[in-house]
This record gives C-alpha cells, structure tokens and sequence, in this order.
C-alpha cells in the first residue's frame, strides 16, 4: 500500500529537492504528486484520491474544500510553529526523516480503516519483568536491546512499565512519544500501525524506542487490553527482527496473556535474600497458575543475575528455571557506562 502524497510548494528548488528525497528513500510507502498552482492541486485531491496534502504558509487553503479522507498541513520556515490557522504545521527545515513521520500521524489520523505498510509475523519477543524491585531489570532489558541492536538486529525497547522512563537510556529525534500512541489506543480514530511508525525513535546505539509519555498519569489510562492490543499490532507489522519488552510484575490475568506473547521471559534477580525469597515465591505462584496450561509460560523462562556480589548474593537452589548468567555490581558508573558493560555481555546470547 502507498500513501498518496500531495506536495504544494512555492519554492520550485525546495519542491524538486524534497519530491527526489522522499522518492529515493521512502519510494514504497509514498505515491507524490507534486504543485506549485493551489488551483491545480485542489482540482487533483479529489480525482487522484490523494491522502495528504502538505501545502506552503503562503498558500491560504480553504479546508473546507479537502476531502474529510485527505489529511492537511503546512509547511512552515519556522521550527518554533506547531500550528497555522488552526492546522497542523510541518517544518520545511528539518531531517526528511522526521517530516516523513509527522506526514505519517496526519495520514494515520484520516486511514482508521486502512490496513498498514506491512505485515508479517516474524518478530521475536523477550520480555523483562521481575517480582524483585531495584535489581536493575530495566537496565538488563535495555542491555539485552543493544546487544541485538549491536549484532545489525532491527531491535524495538518497548517500555511498558507505569513508571517507566525510556529517555533515561536513549535518545532520539522526533516530538512524538508514548502519550501519542496512548491516544491513539484509547480513541481508535486512527491507524495504529502507522502511528507506531511514526512515534517511533532511534537510538545512536541503534535501538528503535518510544519516549516516555508527557506524565505517569498517561500511561496509568492503558489496561491491559490496550497493553495487549499495542503489542499484538507492534509483532504483526513484522518490522523488527526483536521487541524488548519491560513490564512490572504482576500475575493478574491481563499480564499473564501478555507474558504469553514472549518467545522467552526474563526473570532479575540480585542473589541477595530478599530478592531471590521474592523471585522464588512469583514463580511458584505462577507454576500453580499455569499447571493446566498446555504451554505453560514457565517453561520459557531464563533467569538472569544483576549487580551480583560474592560478599552478599546467593545462586537461588531448587528452582526450575534455566540461569543464563550474570553481572556484577559496577561502583559508582553512570546509566550510560552501565549499559555498555552490560549490553556486551554474552548472556543474552542463551536466551
């Protein structure tokens, strides 16, 4: 499927650079029709069922003459100017990638009953959670995405945690984030899937992430059915070899199905008393609450050791779930240098 894309631009020089980047790098996803007369283009929207038009600050549009099925906006000189007469504006003056992404949203908005770019069912899910807090599960889900990342895999960190906060580990270009998509679930107005597209950020290390949503409170909206929903159509868009998961811990129903999503789930734990009490009274609970299952979830469970000590941590004894490793305590380092230490480690290499 390809989006049909209007372009009315005054400036011929800008109009030739922009219709050439877009046709060499998004030649799939765009179908471009390209204006510099607003009659012409108006004339066109109609006939050639054209699905976003983007037209130049000097051009007044009478939206009332688009079709409801067109998405509109702006293109603007000014980076500072988020609307113009009360419609969307895009900077003229900015990466095509991140343009490409903002026509993305508009066309997401107006294609609720359109099928996405892709499909396929070849993504790998690894889910990180933990009954132990303070064990650095997080940071282990954030290694293990680099990791992946590192070895040329096309890798998602999907934070699903109420008070997560991606943007401590990575950072990217775009003015999208997860508050965005939580929208975008609860209304059901748009797109999803060519909303995931476009709210999504790389990472220098690689990693495709989502930002942190505006407050915590946002993300206390989705149930577990929109967790559910968001993830189901992440894995079907088929456009990441791995999703990296980080879920808080719960044995609720809703997260159980979730869990049920990952080829493997990922249990943290520090060795010490406390935290492998914790860890070994979840995973009881949960072989109780899978007994009857016919593919019983803890059959896909690994366990993993973080911030490991030989003074105070312990190996957990009589528990059925495979060790994959460990790492040690690192003094005194910084998010950034503990994820790089983490993440070369070989231990996600056995999940």
């Amino acid at each position: 499927m390809k989006i049909k894309l209007a372009i009315l631009e005054k400036d011929q020089c800008y109009l030739n650079r922009i219709v050439s980047t877009f046709s060499s790098k998004y030649a799939d996803n765009f179908e471009i029709y390209s204006f510099t007369d607003p009659v012409i283009a108006l004339d066109t929207i109609d006939n050639a069922k054209i699905d976003v038009l983007i037209a130049d600050e000097i051009f007044d549009i009478d939206v009332t003459k688009i079709s409801r099925r067109c998405g509109f906006a702006y293109f603007v000189d000014d980076k500072s100017i988020d609307t113009l007469n009360n419609q969307i504006a895009i900077c003229k003056f900015q990466k095509a990638e991140l343009i490409y992404k903002q026509i993305l949203s508009i066309y997401s908005e107006t294609a609720a009953n359109v099928s996405g770019l892709t499909s396929n069912d070849n993504t790998i899910i690894v889910a990180f959670s933990s009954p132990c807090g303070g064990v650095g599960t997080s940071s282990m889900a954030v290694a293990c995405a680099c990791n992946y990342a590192a070895k040329g895999k096309k890798t998602l960190y999907l934070s699903l945690e109420k008070y997560g906060s991606s943007d401590c580990f990575f950072s990217g270009d775009g003015q999208f984030d997860m508050s965005d998509i939580i929208y975008a679930l609860k209304s059901k107005k748009s797109n999803l899937s060519i909303k995931l597209e476009s709210c999504v950020k790389q990472d220098a290390s690689g990693v495709y992430f989502y930002s942190q949503s505006k407050i915590a409170l946002d993300m206390l909206e989705l149930n577990t059915d929109d967790l559910l929903r968001l993830v189901t159509e992440l894995k079907l868009i088929g456009s990441y070899d791995y999703i990296i998961l980080d879920m808080d811990f719960s044995l609720d129903e809703g997260t159980m199905n979730l869990y049920r999503q990952a080829h493997a789930m990922v249990m943290v734990s520090d060795g010490t008393e406390v935290a492998n009490s914790k860890l070994f009274r979840a995973y009881t609970a949960m072989s109780v609450k899978e007994q009857n299952e016919v593919a019983p979830l803890t059959s896909r469970l690994c366990l993993v050791y973080n911030k490991f000590s030989n003074k105070s941590s312990r190996v957990i004894e009589n528990i059925d779930i495979r060790n994959i490793g460990g790492a040690p305590r690192f003094e005194h380092a910084s998010v950034a240098q503990v994820r790089a230490e983490l993440s070369t480690m070989n231990i996600f290499e056995k999940i």
